[in-house]
């Protein structure tokens, strides 16, 4: 994995402001940068628990094949 720093939505924005506007919004600006972190917490784990589902029925499904291959299924 990378260590170099990716830039955020959020972190890219601020970027392109006056100074005196981050100055006024700083309250705001933390409390985006906040919320995009938890978004993408929530997205991550979203993505995992998908991802988890589609393994865990394809294991059932293929010991499934293979007990009834073995065993000769319902017979």
């Amino acid at each position: 994995m990378s260590n170099s720093k990716k830039q955020t939505s959020v972190e890219w924005l601020v970027s392109k402001l006056p100074q005196r506007m981050l100055n006024y919004l700083k309250e705001e600006i933390e409390q985006a940068k906040a919320m995009h972190k938890e978004e993408m917490i929530e997205f991550s784990q979203e993505v995992f628990r998908n991802r988890y589902n589609q393994v865990y029925q394809s294991l059932g499904s293929i010991a499934d094949d293979k007990y009834n291959e073995t065993y000769g299924g319902d017979k």
